[in-house]
C-alpha cells in the first residue's frame, strides 16, 4: 500500500506499508526521488575541479563535486554532462561511469550515478536560479589530504573521492 503525503518539484513523500512472508507488515514514510548524478572532473594527473556550493539546508558553503538531479526521461550520463557545464563551466569529451550508490536508503530512494569526466574544455558556468557555486581547479594531492583529514562533509563527495583514490581511477 502506498499513500502520497507530499509532492514537491523535486520529490514526493509516500506512506508505504510493506509485507514480507512470515513477518508483520512494516510501515515507512519514504522520500521518492528521481535519482541524481555526481561528477569527478579531472583536468590532468595533478588537478581536478571541485565546487564551493552554498547549501541552504545546512546554511553553509560546502566543498563538493558537481552534481544534480535527473530530469524526466533523461539518462544519467546526459544529466552528468548538463550539470558539469552548468556548475563548473567545463565540458567533457569523455565521461565514464565510476559507481552507483544509494545516498540514504533508510528513507530515501535516491540512487546516485557517479562519473569521471576527462578531456575538459572551458565553456562557461551557467548557474540555475538561486545557486551560489564557485568552481575551482584544485591540486589532487591537496584534495586527497583534505579527504584523509576528514575536512569534506558532503556524503557524495566523500564516497566518490574515496572510491577514486582507492584505485578506481587514481
Amino acid at each position: 500500500m502506498r499513500k502520497q503525503l507530499l509532492s514537491t518539484r523535486l520529490f514526493t513523500v509516500e506512506h508505504r506499508v510493506y509485507t514480507r512472508p512470515g513477518r508483520e507488515p512494516v510501515a515507512r514514510d519514504v522520500v521518492v526521488h528521481p535519482g541524481a548524478v555526481v561528477i569527478l572532473p579531472i583536468v590532468d594527473t595533478r588537478r581536478m575541479v571541485m565546487i564551493r556550493n552554498y547549501r541552504y539546508a545546512v546554511e553553509d558553503e560546502l566543498w563538493e563535486l558537481p552534481a544534480g538531479t535527473l530530469e524526466p526521461n533523461e539518462e544519467p550520463i546526459e544529466t552528468a554532462r548538463r550539470e558539469l557545464e552548468e556548475e563548473t563551466g567545463y565540458r567533457a569529451a569523455r565521461m565514464r561511469p565510476l559507481m552507483d550508490f544509494f545516498t540514504s536508503p533508510g528513507f530515501l530512494t535516491e540512487r546516485m550515478h557517479a562519473f569521471v569526466a576527462t578531456d575538459l574544455t572551458v565553456v562557461g558556468q551557467r548557474l540555475q536560479g538561486a545557486e551560489q557555486i564557485v568552481s575551482e581547479v584544485v591540486d589532487v594531492t591537496e584534495v586527497r589530504d583534505r579527504l584523509l583529514r576528514g575536512e569534506f562533509v558532503d556524503g557524495k563527495t566523500i564516497a566518490v573521492l574515496s572510491r577514486y583514490f582507492l584505485g578506481a581511477g587514481a
